[in-house]
Order: C-alpha cells, then sequence, then structure tokens
C-alpha cells in the first residue's frame, strides 16, 4: 500500500514530544535516597573507584552470571581495553557484525588490528551466538562480546557477556541500565584477564607508581557506580516491561506493511526496530506527530568515511545496507504504558497502511 508520509493533509505538532525516546527522570523513583549518598560521597572524597565501584563491580558481576566485573569510564573503552588484555594488535584480524555501532570497530583499528565485517543474517539482523562460540572454539580463538545494549539479556537462556573470554557493558544513560553520564565494564571468568583489565584501566599500575605497562586512564566515578548501584535492583523488572510493551507493539503491527522483529525470548528491547515503506517519509511524519523514532546506523559501517582505509565493498553486506536506508526505531522504555506503546503503534498505522 503507498505510503501517506508525505500527504499534505498530515497534521505536524513540532512543538512538543507526545511519546518521547527518553525518560530519564522515570527511572529514579527513590531520588531522595539517592542524593543522600552523593552527598556522604562527596563529603568523603572517595570520588574515582574506591568503595562505591568495588559494590558495584561485585553486585553487577553476580546480575549477570560472571565471576568478575571491572567498571570502566565507558562501553567504548571496555572494548578497546578488553581487545588490549586479551593481546590483540597489529596485524591480527579482528571479525566483527557490519551493522554496529561506531565504537565497535573503532576498537579494532584503536589497538591496530584489521577489522573483518560479517553480513548479519536476514531475519534478526543478528548473528548466531552459539555458531560463533563454536568456531572460536574449534580453532583457538577469543571471544569478546560487544553487549553495550544487552545488559541482562540472554541467548539460550544463558546470560550474554559470559559466553567468550570477555563481556563488555555501556552505562550510557540511553542503555537498559544507564548511569548518570558515562560509565561502562567489563566482565570475565579468567583472573589473569580480570587484573590486567585492572591494571590498563589505571594508567598500567597495581599498585601506586608503580607502571608495568603504557595504559589508559578508563576508571570509573564513584557517582556513576553508585546511580548505577540504586538502578540495578530493578533490572529484572525493567527488562521484563520491555519484553512486555514490544509484545504489545508486535501484536498491534501484526497483519500491516511493517515488518516487525524476529526477537527471542532472551531479547530485552534497547530498541524496537522495524521496518518500514518509504522509511524516511515515515519518520518525518512520525516525528511531526510526536513520535521520537529514530534511525540507529543510517551510515553501515562499511559506508563510514572514518574506516575508508580498510576498502570495504558495501556490496558485501547486503543485510547491512538495507537496514540503513529501511529501519526505524520506535520509542520503547520500561515507564511506557500500554496506552503509549498504542499511540505510536496506532500513527505508525496511520502513516503506512494497515494492510
Amino acid at each position: 500500500m503507498p505510503s501517506r508520509a508525505s500527504s499534505s493533509s498530515w497534521v505536524t505538532r513540532s512543538d512538543t514530544r507526545l511519546v518521547p525516546r527518553y525518560g530519564y527522570p522515570a527511572q529514579f523513583d527513590d531520588l531522595a535516597a539517592l542524593t543522600g549518598r552523593i552527598s556522604e560521597l562527596l563529603l568523603s572524597g572517595d570520588y574515582i573507584l574506591g568503595k562505591p565501584v568495588e559494590r558495584f563491580e561485585r553486585s553487577f558481576a553476580a546480575q549477570v552470571g560472571a565471576d568478575t566485573a571491572i567498571g570502566l569510564n565507558s562501553g567504548t573503552d571496555a572494548l578497546v581495553l578488553a581487545l588490549h588484555a586479551l593481546g590483540i594488535g597489529p596485524g591480527d584480524e579482528v571479525v566483527t557484525v557490519a551493522n554496529t555501532f561506531h565504537s565497535t570497530v573503532l576498537a579494532i583499528v584503536r589497538v591496530g588490528a584489521v577489522p573483518v565485517l560479517v553480513d548479519c543474517t536476514d531475519t534478526d539482523y543478528m548473528m548466531d551466538l552459539d555458531r560463533i562460540t563454536a568456531l572460536t572454539e574449534r580453532h583457538g580463538l577469543a571471544l569478546a562480546e560487544d553487549c553495550a545494549q544487552a545488559v541482562g539479556a540472554r541467548w539460550q537462556g544463558r546470560q550474554v557477556g559470559t559466553f567468550g573470554d570477555v563481556g563488555c557493558f555501556s552505562f550510557h544513560p540511553s542503555k537498559t541500565l544507564g548511569a548518570a553520564g558515562d560509565a561502562g565494564a567489563a566482565v570475565t571468568g579468567r583472573p589473569g584477564l580480570a587484573d590486567r583489565l585492572r591494571s590498563l584501566r589505571g594508567l598500567g599500575q597495581l599498585e601506586q607508581n608503580h607502571h608495568l605497562e603504557a595504559g589508559y586512564s578508563s576508571r570509573m566515578d564513584s557517582v556513576q557506580a553508585l546511580v548505577l548501584e540504586h538502578k540495578l535492583p530493578r533490572l529484572d523488572a525493567w527488562n521484563l516491561a520491555r519484553r512486555e510493551l514490544a509484545g504489545r507493539y508486535t501484536r498491534a503491527l501484526a497483519g500491516s506493511a511493517v515488518r516487525v522483529p524476529d526477537a527471542g525470548p532472551g531479547h530485552v528491547f534497547h530498541m524496537y526496530q522495524v521496518i518500514v515503506p518509504d522509511r524516511d517519509a515515515t519518520l518525518a511524519a512520525l516525528r511531526a506527530a510526536g513520535v521520537d523514532a529514530v534511525v540507529r546506523y543510517p551510515v553501515p559501517i562499511a559506508r563510514q568515511p572514518a574506516f575508508a582505509a580498510h576498502d570495504f565493498d558495501p556490496a558485501d553486506y547486503p543485510n547491512a545496507d538495507f537496514l540503513a536506508e529501511n529501519a526505524l526505531c520506535l520509542p520503547l522504555r520500561p515507564e511506557m504504558t500500554p496506552a503509549d506503546v498504542d499511540l505510536v503503534a496506532d500513527t505508525l498505522l496511520s502513516v503506512v497502511g494497515r494492510s
């Protein structure tokens, strides 16, 4: 059915966002308790790493079923330090997916390695973790999991981040577990790797002024650890809410011109990505109507100027190209109501048609 996205009868409401993309304040339901702890921290002077970070590291490791968590400055740093700690460097090839955020490939380039892209599937737009782990075990390869958008997600009942040598997480405010600024973590079951990550994050030292290697300054701030510690007990409930809202979207959009995500039961729906006809016009109409939809990864890695030196052929990654041209993400936050989802779905259906 032809799109109505460019219809002149469409009403523009640019002064408000009826369904915003983010709702950070809603995640602080007991703000007085948190601000009290932050006030105590500010008076203590324990600002970087220290006891708050140590507590969060233990809690987060237990949450995802890992032996050890190492608090870092960002999810991007988690990827860079993970590759460095694994001994990846110049001349090494690192295989990753073609439809991903810049940081995934940036980390590979930053340690001097060569990124090798693999196209995603044309069904769930991801990669099969069972096949990946089988390949790495068969050939004795290291596996670093980029779990930036998947805190609390599971594959075959097991928490992501625990399949490989190291799992890398982002706590950017937009993620399923978000800090009040940048923060990240790496998890591992290898004690030696954990020690290396701790050394790397702290300028290559395990004790003050004894630098064993050229490291990084990538330590988690104590304030961010307090925010994350405050939110962590709510994560499971938030992820359950995300799955329930995603299911409501799927049911509402069934049978329409919208292709809904093919996601398994362990998905946490950091975003609800759909394929729509006439994507750019549809996006413009949604935003004009107050639905804060967004396009993720509008320029695939193979077409990014930052990686032009690697001479990727975009024709090798048709599924990544297809997503960049046809996908958009609908708002999905755990504090959204069923009525919010219905409003977004009805608005989208009024733009693209119901069948």
